[in-house]
């Protein structure tokens, strides 16, 4: 069996594109959202919002900005995550394990609903 450690080196670890732009979808859309529609989401859950305040006023002068970065991080993110998993990982290439496509799904999902809510709200 070829001892893939020794190849692997100096070659990016497929799928990081894709789950970085996703966390930097996430951070934007989050930046978006804690003027109006996550405390609303987090108060109907129970849980305290004060803490959003000063995420809000410094978020706010930059919410368009915000806006298109999110959005551009998340589609860019999706299309990659498709493209992983329209290829077919050849022998010996280095693949994106399930998992990480999992997660990148879901937090494609987790960006889409915090994106909606700073848009949608505001």
């Amino acid at each position: 069996m070829p001892d893939l450690s020794d190849a692997s080196r100096g070659q990016p670890i497929r799928g990081s594109g894709a789950v970085l732009l996703m966390l930097g979808g996430i951070v934007a859309a989050f930046g978006v959202a804690p003027c109006c529609g996550l405390p609303l989401t987090l108060a109907t859950l129970g849980l305290g919002t004060a803490w959003l305040g000063r995420f809000a006023l410094l978020a706010a002068p930059h919410r368009l900005g915000l806006l298109v970065a999110a959005t551009a991080c998340l589609v860019t993110a999706a299309v990659l995550l498709w493209r992983q998993r329209a290829t077919v990982c050849a022998p010996g290439a280095i693949c994106t394990r399930p998992v990480v496509r999992g997660v990148t799904a879901i937090g494609l999902l987790v960006g889409v609903a915090l994106l909606y809510l700073g848009y949608a709200y505001a």
